[in-house]
């Protein structure tokens, strides 16, 4: 059985409140506000009503007052209110309809004209409500098929630079670990989260005879291979997603460096965005401590002190510190997401 919708009706006069509660009580729950300060308190409850039937005179809080209150807080903004009044001249009806409500009925009232008011507007704010929530939906999964291409597209980057494809895993949630540590708000932490696996989708631009070159690069190799970041952000390209601006963002900067002497632009210091900045040292610190075909994984503990020789350097000190302060997690996922290769090595 579906559950009864409630009415709230907000009235000085106790006589006019009766008239509505005989009108509505076989149909709907009904809650009652004898003025504006009583139903304040009715609407900081829970559970609030569905539909407002508000008188305009009232002492101290008069039902324009209230019906701006209604619409200006974001818990009620969507609950449709209902003059009930005895002034009925065109002016008060636009003065009415301009705070936000969504009808008017004069009295005396009409208990037919009442009802069908009532049920009109609950039925128009329940479609709204679901159209609202298919769109939030719909929305929801555009944003997410888009968060998964951007994670494909990065282990696409690793599959061709890396066998296992865990790199990106670890990177961007220790970017977030970072991020959270330094201070950045929730949601830029989430999008950092979601960006970085980007960082390096140029390398798919990048020739496999140096790409995968099992020894030191040669100086003109070098020079290839750093256009990784401006291959990336081509890639990538100009796009309104703040996700993908994001992601162009971390691709250009993750190789920048604090005192200039980076790429692809020589950035320095404060002009290097923070989220190139955060990716920076997690990329670093992943490669160092990870095996690769020209090297041998370096412990935590060398690879830490390697970070922290690079501060005021490479790395921006205050990124650094936090860096060291989320080491504890950034360990957890280390050991949660290893190479498989080293899982193998271990279980022999």
């Amino acid at each position: 059985m579906a559950k009864q919708q409630t009415v709230l009706i907000v009235d000085d006069t106790p006589e006019n409140i009766d008239i509505l509660v005989g009108i509505l009580k076989d149909q709907y729950q009904l809650k009652v506000a004898a003025g504006g300060k009583a139903a304040l308190e009715i609407f900081a409850e829970k559970h609030k009503p569905d539909i407002v039937l508000l008188d305009i005179m009232m002492p101290e809080i008069d039902g324009y007052q209230l019906c701006q209150m209604i619409k200006s807080d974001p818990a009620t903004k969507k609950i449709p209110v209902i003059f009930i009044t005895a002034m009925n001249d065109e002016e008060d009806e636009a003065r009415g309809f301009s705070y936000g409500a969504v009808d008017y009925i004069t009295k005396p009232v009409s208990p037919p004209i009442v009802l069908a008011r009532v049920a009109t507007h609950l039925a128009l704010y329940d479609q709204k409500n679901h159209l609202e929530k298919l769109v939030e939906e719909r929305t929801a999964e555009i944003y997410d098929t888009r968060l998964e291409i951007v994670r494909r597209l990065g282990i696409a980057a690793e599959y061709k630079d890396n066998e296992t494809g865990q790199h990106i895993i670890r990177m961007s949630q220790y970017c977030q670990l970072v991020g959270r540590e330094y201070g950045l708000p929730k949601e830029e932490q989430t999008l950092l989260l979601n960006a970085s696996p980007m960082h390096d989708i140029g390398k798919i631009g990048i020739p496999d005879r140096v790409l995968l070159k099992p020894a030191r690069l040669d100086p003109e190799e070098w020079e290839i291979m750093k256009t990784h970041t401006t291959i990336g952000s081509l890639i990538i390209g100009d796009h309104p997603s703040e996700l993908l601006k994001t992601a162009k963002m971390i691709t250009l900067t993750h190789h920048e460096r604090w005192d200039g002497t980076g790429y692809p632009h020589g950035l320095k210091g404060e002009n290097i965005p923070i989220y190139g900045r955060i990716t920076a040292i997690a990329d670093v610190f992943d490669a160092l401590t990870s095996e690769r075909p020209y090297k041998h994984a370096w412990t935590v503990e060398d690879s830490v002190e390697e970070i922290k020789r690079g501060s005021g350097t490479h790395f921006d000190p205050k990124v650094v510190e936090s860096f060291l302060g989320a080491m504890p997690d950034i360990l957890k996922v280390r050991t949660e997401y290893l190479d498989e290769q080293i899982v193998l090595q271990k279980a022999i």
